[in-house]
């Protein structure tokens, strides 16, 4: 079976949490990925760092475009998702 991949980018606490600013993915060919699915994955790639809650309020961008609903994106491969984790200011 021949796989595609996705490069995933780690932005402050989910970089610091997976110790990367970027993975790669692997996606079967054959089928898309589900971006809802995604958390899930990269959870388990890093298990026992805190990512899980990390990603559970961290929004998400697909090739620079930011995600409002997670459920209407499947990923192909070749695409850029970031994690983008929530900021604090004042």
């Amino acid at each position: 079976m021949s796989t595609r991949e996705i490069t995933v980018l780690y932005f402050a606490a989910a970089a610091t949490a997976t110790r990367l600013d970027y993975e790669r993915i692997p996606i079967p060919a054959d089928g898309g990925l589900p971006l809802s699915s995604l958390s899930q994955i990269l959870a388990s790639r890093h298990p026992n760092k805190g990512l899980d809650q990390i990603l559970a309020t961290s929004q998400w961008s697909v090739n620079e475009e930011m995600v409002d609903d997670v459920s209407t994106v499947v990923l192909k491969g070749g695409e850029e998702v970031a994690v983008i984790c929530p900021v604090s200011g004042g």
